[in-house]
Parts: structure tokens; sequence; C-alpha cells
């Protein structure tokens, strides 16, 4: 199954490893879900892990990216500008996830459109996991 995680999913993940966002990324691991992205969203996990506020190691933040790139899939995904967003930082989410086909799974539900294929942390867990 393809999957987009919204840049909050790793951030958890790593904050939480127990928790519902490292389930997913044990999901990830094992090769039961494979993660979709772009060079947009490898920029912003890259970046957003790195901020001093999260106390995320080097080899943490490897130990989670390397995996995704290794085993996801790159893509360039055609622009959807007529959607609207409040922070236009999460369309490129939203425009991979729709290429691929893609469930995309994030923390923050209002910050993308109403639709059935963006679903938060918990509602994937217990429907996938």
């Amino acid at each position: 199954m393809n999957i987009v995680l919204d840049t909050n999913v790793l951030v958890s993940a790593l904050w939480s490893p127990g928790k519902n966002a490292g389930e997913i990324l044990n999901g990830v691991f094992s090769r039961k879900f494979t993660v979709c992205y772009d060079h947009r969203i490898l920029d912003e996990y890259d970046r957003v892990l790195h901020y001093k506020k999260f106390p995320f190691s080097q080899w943490e933040i490897l130990s989670v990216l390397e995996p995704i790139i290794k085993t996801g899939i790159s893509v360039i995904a055609d622009p959807l500008p007529d959607i609207p967003f409040t922070d236009e930082s999460d369309r490129k989410f939203y425009e991979v996830s729709r290429f691929c086909g893609a469930l995309l799974i994030t923390g923050n539900l209002k910050h993308y459109p109403d639709e059935p294929h963006i679903m938060s942390m918990s509602d994937f867990c217990q429907k996938y996991l």
C-alpha cells in the first residue's frame, strides 16, 4: 500500500516511538507500506527534523529517512493549483498523494481538504494495523 507521510508523523514517531506514528513507521520499515515522496517532501523532512527545538540526533534522523528513501517511491507530482490551502507548505503532500493514489497520513487533518484518502494517524492505525 502506498502512503504519504506528513512531516508531523515523522516528528511524532521520533518523539514517541511506541505510539501510532511509530507503528506506522514500523509498517514502512517492514515494507508493509511504501512511502511516496518528492524532493520537496524530503527537503522538508530533513529541515524540520534538524530544528534545534527537537533533540533528535543525526543517527536517529538517518534511521528514519534512509529506509524511506531506499524503499520508497520518488515522483515528480503534477501541480494541483486549484485546490485551496491555508498553508501552502502542505500542498506538496497532497499533490504527491493524489499523483500516487496514496493515502496521506497526517496529525493535522484541518490543514487538508476533507477527502477520504487523507487520514489521521489514529484512523490509519485502526484501519490498517
